[in-house]
């Protein structure tokens, strides 16, 4: 199982991870710029992204507008796994991807066509960052990852 690789019970040194030592900071944001852009395309098709420890996801909800009325509204959302969330002891709002959503996984060779970079490195330091990522959850390290 993909996911089971990321439920971390030791800490990943960033030595330990071949591919994000190659890289310099540009390159992986470069890297994740492009997974962002193939997410946003995916989300727009009404297509939710698995990546591992969860799913990128466009989730029904409501907003509330003036006189206390209440809209209808869908919000793009990161939604992880359980198996994750129990292992890490997180709590995080309920949000279901809704039923008709299709999930699919990143495809790499898309990305990578927009990119310089092979299709290997990219999917490595997909994994490697989520490793760190992990790593950070398992040692409740405050984590920011901005998407745009």
């Amino acid at each position: 199982e993909e996911m089971q690789k990321f439920l971390l019970y030791n800490s990943v040194e960033p030595e330990e991870l071949p591919t994000l030592r190659e890289l310099n900071t540009i390159e992986i944001c470069k890297i994740w710029s492009a997974i962002s852009r193939h997410i946003y395309k995916q989300l727009l098709q009404k297509r939710a992204v698995e990546i591992g420890i969860g799913s990128f996801a466009v989730v029904p909800t409501h907003a509330t507008v003036a006189e206390g009325k209440v809209l209808p509204i869908e919000r793009p959302m990161f939604i992880l796994n359980k198996p994750v969330k129990m292992f890490y002891s997180l709590e995080s709002e309920e949000a279901k991807i809704p039923e008709e959503t299709p999930i699919v996984n990143p495809d790499f060779e898309a990305i990578t066509a927009n990119t310089h970079f092979r299709h290997e490195i990219v999917d490595h330091c997909v994994q490697e960052t989520l490793l760190c990522f992990a790593g950070a959850l398992r040692d409740n390290k405050e984590v920011e990852f901005s998407f745009r």
